[in-house]
């Protein structure tokens, strides 16, 4: 292994010291990731910490540095030496917030037989029984406080024998608990729900704890969807990001603000969905990101407060990029992470005045120098209802119109998630354009960025206008001279799994190579072994068993792809992640036995210690490789 791992680190060496380059897996994997924890408490430096692929390690190395807000050298530094405001010490100083986890049930075999310890055994009596890619163990993440100098044994958990979750699971961290402004209460997310209701359900609250009563108050009960996110603004008005729909973990996301007992939805009336928010320094108004047109961009909303005016909406951005994430606000600026299909993230300075962007960070400016990018251009496509949909076409380096390229159509997961500018190092256009495939990538139903009844036009329609939407896309683009026809592919993962299962069986000869990688194969299935039921439930509409559900039945017959294995008839690489609990290991087994007993031409590659992502360096690598490989092999 160390051997090959010198190759390829000679290889990787060699690469970048020629004048010019195109990606590839290793180079790809050698790109550097940006996080960025804090800006100084003075307003002077950021400090983002720089994570490298390890590959030899299967690990990543991680180092720190700080660069002055108005641009300038960044210098590195030790981690102790990161000086940013911690949010989770009160703002008197006297407590500090963090959470851990408290086992409060039994349901190892060798917690319940204690003379059985080294029996691996669970025991369940109802769902909720795994989560992501982690199985239940009777332990439940808590919040605890204790005063800022003291030991963690001292500390006061404050949802005290509660089976219940905070941070929520599987992504929440500590953005899910803060301080109230007066230090006296805790404010935190929670979805406090057992078993099957915890399963079918999205309804998380955002819940006050008194420290000195130790009372509990919910402040969300009205609402029976998503609560999130809350952040008090400078002079004590709370905010966070609301889903109406009980079920829907798609549904519009709103600001909603409360002060003084009254609430206010501030985007009501704005046809989009908000990612992420902050509050000005003020407290006038809430800058946040969104979908629009392909791309994420910056926006902001006023906060009217008392005065008799409506909060209006107004976009600060616009480009081919997509704006990652809201640092701060600093003077008159805003610190954001900004990327595009071509680059990953680095830290901009936004100028709220002027309107334009300012890159303060260069992490992988000398990487990309090297190297030749692919062009990426937007293509506007008429589709079979005579709708505009958005499609993005990205070309290979040094692309030549009077040549033919193999082309790719791209289909996005989600189902409901945006096909924007972003930076994948598995679904990397980049990478794909640059060993010589032109990607076709549609913003078809379902993605959030063209209004909301663009974005909720998917759900309970998998294999219904999406399909047409696909087709219409790399119909479109196979018009053009230089698209080679007869060396046509389709990929995609999760939903755009599916989206591959599915066109299997409906594509008529367009496809010469398929690849789908944690797709749903069998709805049914899927119904019966997914872990967050919430989603299929309001996706598929109801039970497969409901014979008098008439949308349903569709979705678990007409749109099921099992049901049209009889019609495959293309090569498929089929990929299936062990720990992949959202769609469970059965779908890309299932597929892939179907496959070969139809005497199909086709590969598996299963990654049993990866979840529905591809995390481990290594893995990575062998991801790039099997998938291009393929490519090459039928394509």
């Amino acid at each position: 292994m160390k051997k090959l791992i010198l190759i390829l680190t000679a290889l990787i060496t060699s690469n970048l010291s020629m004048a010019q380059n195109v990606m590839n897996p290793e180079l790809l994997w050698s790109v550097k990731r940006i996080g960025v924890m804090g800006v100084s408490q003075d307003g002077s430096q950021i400090f983002y910490s720089v994570k490298t692929p390890n590959i030899e390690d299967n690990s990543y190395d991680t180092s720190y540095f700080k660069i002055p807000i108005n641009g300038g050298d960044a210098v590195e530094i030790k981690k102790e030496n990161v000086t940013v405001t911690d949010k989770n010490i009160s703002p008197d100083g006297a407590y500090k917030l963090f959470h851990k986890a408290v086992h409060l049930e039994d349901i190892k075999a060798k917690d319940i037989y204690k003379n059985l310890d080294k029996a691996d055994a669970y025991v369940f009596t109802d769902l909720d029984n795994r989560h992501w890619d982690t199985w239940s163990d009777g332990s439940y993440e808590h919040v605890f406080y204790k005063k800022a100098d003291a030991e963690d044994e001292s500390a006061t958990d404050i949802m005290p024998n509660e089976p219940f979750y905070t941070p929520q699971r599987p992504f929440g961290g500590d953005e899910d608990y803060i301080w109230a402004p007066d230090s006296k209460s805790i404010y935190y997310v929670s979805k406090k729900l057992k078993g099957k209701a915890y399963a079918t359900s999205t309804n998380t609250d955002i819940y006050k704890y008194n420290i000195d009563t130790k009372k509990t108050t919910n402040i969300t009960e009205d609402n029976t969807g998503y609560d999130t996110n809350p952040a008090f603004s400078p002079k004590g008005a709370l905010a966070w990001l609301q889903m109406k729909t009980p079920g829907y973990e798609s549904d519009k996301n709103d600001i909603i603000v409360l002060e003084n007992g009254i609430k206010q939805n501030l985007t009501q009336q704005w046809d989009g969905t908000v990612n992420s928010f902050t509050w000005s320094k003020d407290g006038s108004k809430l800058y946040f990101t969104a979908a629009v047109d392909g791309t994420i961009q910056l926006f902001s909303v006023n906060y009217p407060g008392k005065k008799r005016i409506a909060p209006v909406v107004e976009q600060l951005s616009e480009g081919q990029f997509d704006v990652r994430g809201i640092v701060a606000e600093v003077g008159k600026t805003l610190i954001v992470t900004r990327g595009d299909m071509n680059h990953a993230s680095e830290v901009y300075a936004y100028n709220l005045k002027k309107k334009t962007f300012k890159q303060l960070s260069s992490v992988n400016n000398d990487f990309y120098s090297k190297l030749d990018l692919p062009k990426v251009e937007k293509r506007y496509v008429t589709t079979t209802d005579n709708k505009q949909m958005l499609v993005w076409v990205i070309l290979p380096p040094n692309f030549d119109a009077t040549k033919k390229y193999p082309t790719l159509l791209y289909a996005q997961g989600g189902p409901q998630s945006p096909l924007s500018q972003f930076y994948s190092y598995r679904w990397n256009f980049q990478l794909m354009a640059s060993q010589g495939y032109i990607i076709v990538a549609p913003n078809r139903r379902g993605m959030p960025g063209h209004g909301v009844e663009w974005n909720e036009a998917i759900s309970k329609d998998w294999g219904g206008q999406v399909m047409d939407d696909y087709l219409s896309a790399i119909d479109d683009v196979a018009k053009e001279s230089y698209v080679d026809n007869d060396r046509l592919g389709a990929i995609g993962a999760s939903y755009g799994g599916y989206s591959v299962f599915y066109l299997a069986g409906i594509h008529n000869k367009r496809f010469k190579s398929l690849i789908a990688h944690d797709g749903v194969f069998d709805t049914r299935s899927m119904a019966g072994t997914t872990e967050e039921l919430f989603f299929v439930n309001h996706d598929f509409g109801g039970n497969y068993w409901d014979k008098s559900n008439k949308i349903a039945q569709k979705a678990f017959n007409e749109f099921n792809p099992v049901t049209l294995v009889d019609k495959w008839d293309t090569p498929i690489l089929i990929i299936q992640g062990g720990k992949d609990y959202r769609v469970p290991i059965e779908q890309g087994l299932s597929a892939f036995q179907a496959a070969q007993l139809r005497g199909i031409k086709s590969k598996l590659l299963y990654l049993p210690d990866e979840n529905h992502w591809v995390l481990q360096p290594q893995n990575a690598l062998v991801w790039q490789h099997e998938f291009f490989s393929w490519l090459k092999e039928t394509l």
